[in-house]
């Protein structure tokens, strides 16, 4: 299976269990900051932007913010975001949905899927 990248994204024990990790990749022509979330040894990944101002989620590069519940929230207006598929359950842009990027694990290591969105 190929991958846009020849490097991969990172390593899958750089990020521990249940942890939210940032990436910066190439996309067609544009830099691109992802969000990583490692749930045992899957990983799930999403534009690095709030659909409610279209702002960064971290509140400094790669730090995010969650919730006791285990939501994802974002730094600048509150959004919270189910870490399964995206979902904004609570602020103002509840009911929307973080962009996903298709990424997989192949020995240990974290790749752009070939069709990442």
């Amino acid at each position: 299976m190929g991958s846009l990248n020849a490097e991969p994204l990172l390593s899958l024990e750089s990020i521990p269990e249940g942890a939210l990790a940032e990436v910066e990749v190439r996309l067609g022509e544009d830099a691109e900051s992802l969000i990583l979330y490692r749930q045992a040894s899957a990983v799930r990944a999403w534009l690095n932007v709030c659909p409610h101002a279209g702002r960064r989620l971290d509140w400094a590069p790669g730090q995010f913010l969650k919730s006791r519940e285990g939501l994802l929230v974002c730094a600048a207006h509150g959004a919270s975001f189910e870490l399964d598929g995206g979902l904004c359950v609570a602020g103002p842009c509840r009911g929307d949905a973080l962009r996903p990027v298709a990424v997989e694990v192949r020995d240990g290591q974290v790749w752009l899927s070939p069709s990442p969105l």
